[in-house]
């Protein structure tokens, strides 16, 4: 570590402090500010003068004050311990801090991010004495019963492994390992900090081709994401972007979930940290807890903190992603971060461009979309990150500029509707606004399930559109004016959004719908609307058809059936088709 730093605040603008005397300090290090040594990053340099963002209340702060800097960039602490923890945006543990200070933060309090006390049972993996490049595996430690976490030689550290500690316990402040490089010999432990703005570093990029499996049945047949993909969730107030957001946290088949609260409220944040403990993930039996990171940066909590906020989740999600593991990164939302950047962007004088944001807001975007992706690691193991980012536009405007910007770094687009949220229909993901770029990446994974996939999609798709174009005629003319055909049309689009679309989150079996069990269910909807137009065709009245237990039976199938038994949906099925027959066998008419 270099030696301190020391100077002046010579000017204080809300969280914006200028400084001089800190001759030699960079860009983007930590300083510490005032006489309860507030964590403060530098932003800008001007000359001999330091602007630096202070992360934490700055009441009472004035010119003269000391400013120290060990010169060190911002940095989270990386090691075992992360899985089952709460942030702050600057990786303060607050479990921890509730206990030191009680229900408020107070100011300059400093805590380790990791348990310093406690001991890990390492385990290791090679021997002492070989050569040790970036990546290496080296041992392993229980991190909790759903992680293993484990032990790599740091990027940038390569050289000769001269020692290696034998199995046992240790905290993460005793050495591990050491390493002679040709720069010096490298002292590794269990845990080292890396600088949050700067990506780590992997092998090489690869295209995506296995489907982040979600639970959900409109994004996961309809507008499905890759692992290792990016996705946006705008929506206006109430349209269930957070309860989104928790579904897929909850259910999604990632191996680690990295949840990010930017800016929301308080009873949001709430709700997930007393959740997350007693749900129970559906693959193994474990508490989702115990694969999960949370970062809480609520709406009362210090602005900037909530724009780095979102730089240390997706920092931890690639130390996880070096060793591996499918990261899923939920950040809620983007537009609260975006605001915190316009905040400070203007107490530094900053242009303005679009509604008062920066001008490099959509390069900001850019950085932080940019670092998802199916990677070859540096151990040579493939690992993924996949960010899903809410976005919160003023009144549903999804011209505003950080939905734009966003639209414009990200391959799905699952907008929501707020006349959907308002019919109580959820996931209310419009299913004319929406898109997915992911199709063509993710189409053979789901063949070796139903090599019809493509195919059942994008008819059911193709009836959801024409529903769509006939409810402008049927404003003007009503339904009785069009032919039968059409009415039809009607009917089964109306099934497919309650048998299909719509989903309870609160059902013990709507809640997760497996993908096998929405092949069954999306072929069920395309026999009615096949077998049945035929019939209508033939003059049957789409009303015979619409009476039928077997097609009002359809709806249920979603909270009936269980995942891990759908014979249920075949026997039903096997109903609906005898029911159509019988009709064809002695249609009545109108």
């Amino acid at each position: 570590m270099e030696d301190v730093l020391a100077g002046k605040v010579i000017a204080v603008n809300g969280p914006i402090v200028r400084a001089q005397g800190l001759g030699g300090i960079k860009m983007f290090d930590i300083a510490e500010v005032g006489a309860d040594r507030l964590i403060g990053e530098v932003i800008r340099l001007a000359g001999e003068i330091a602007i630096i963002q202070v992360y934490e209340d700055n009441t009472g702060l004035k010119p003269g004050d000391e400013v120290i800097s060990y010169g060190r960039p911002l940095s989270v602490l990386l090691g075992p311990g992360l899985i089952a923890n709460i942030y702050d945006g600057i990786q303060r543990p607050l479990v921890g801090i509730s206990e030191a200070c009680g229900s408020y933060i107070r100011k300059g309090i400093k805590l380790s991010p990791l348990d310093t006390q406690k001991k890990w049972d390492f385990r290791p993996l090679v021997k002492a004495g070989g050569v040790a490049g970036e990546g290496t595996l080296l041992g392993e430690v229980r991190e909790s019963p759903l992680v293993m976490h484990r032990v790599l030689v740091p990027p940038g550290v390569s050289g000769k492994l001269t020692k290696l500690a034998p199995a046992g316990a240790y905290t993460i402040e005793e050495e591990i390992f050491t390493v002679e490089a040709e720069t010096g010999t490298y002292a590794g432990r269990l845990a080292a900090y890396w600088p949050v703005r700067r990506p780590r570093p992997n092998r090489n990029r690869k295209k995506p081709v296995v489907p982040l499996i979600t639970g959900q049945r409109i994004i996961d047949t309809f507008f499905p994401i890759a692992r290792g993909g990016t996705a946006a969730i705008p929506g206006g107030f109430g349209t269930g972007k957070t309860m989104t957001q928790h579904a897929l946290a909850k259910w999604c088949n990632a191996d680690i979930i990295v949840y990010i609260g930017c800016g929301e409220r308080g009873n949001e944040m709430t709700d997930v940290l007393t959740d997350f403990p007693k749900l129970i993930d559906e693959r193994n039996g474990r508490p989702l807890i115990e694969r999960t990171v949370m970062i809480a940066n609520t709406s009362n909590m210090p602005v900037p903190a909530r724009e780095v906020s979102i730089y240390t989740g997706v920092t931890i999600a690639e130390y996880y992603r070096d060793m591996g593991y499918s990261v899923a990164v939920m950040a809620d939302s983007t537009s609260r971060w975006a605001e915190a950047l316009r905040e400070l962007a203007s107490r530094l004088g900053d242009m303005p461009a679009e509604e008062g944001f920066p001008p490099y807001l959509a390069t900001r975007l850019a950085e932080f979309y940019e670092r998802a992706g199916l990677v070859e690691t540096l151990s040579g193991s493939d690992g993924d990150i996949t960010i899903i980012g809410a976005v919160s536009p003023p009144g549903g405007d999804f011209s505003e500029p950080v939905t734009q910007h966003t639209s414009r770094f990200v391959r799905c687009f699952w907008a929501l509707d707020k006349t959907l949220a308002d019919a109580r229909h959820y996931p209310s993901i419009s299913w004319i606004e929406s898109y997915t770029e992911y199709l063509a990446d993710i189409e053979d994974w789901w063949k070796t399930l139903d090599a019809r996939w493509f195919d059942i999609r994008n008819e059911a798709m193709n009836i959801l559109l024409e529903d769509h174009r006939l409810e402008q005629v049927v404003k003007l003319v009503g339904s009785d004016a069009l032919p039968p055909a059409q009415q039809y049309i009607l009917l089964c689009a109306e099934t497919i959004k309650n048998a299909f679309l719509q989903q309870n989150s609160f059902d013990p079996e709507d809640k997760f719908c497996s993908p096998e069990k929405q092949i069954r269910i999306l072929s069920g909807l395309l026999l009615l609307y096949r077998r049945g137009l035929d019939l209508v065709q033939k003059g049957v009245g789409v009303k015979q058809i619409a009476a039928l237990d077997a097609v009002s039976g359809l709806v249920r199938l979603k909270s009936e059936i269980p995942n891990r038994d759908l014979s249920g949906i075949d026997a039903h099925l096997q109903r609906l088709e005898e029911a159509l027959a019988a009709l064809a066998a002695a249609p009545t008419g109108g």
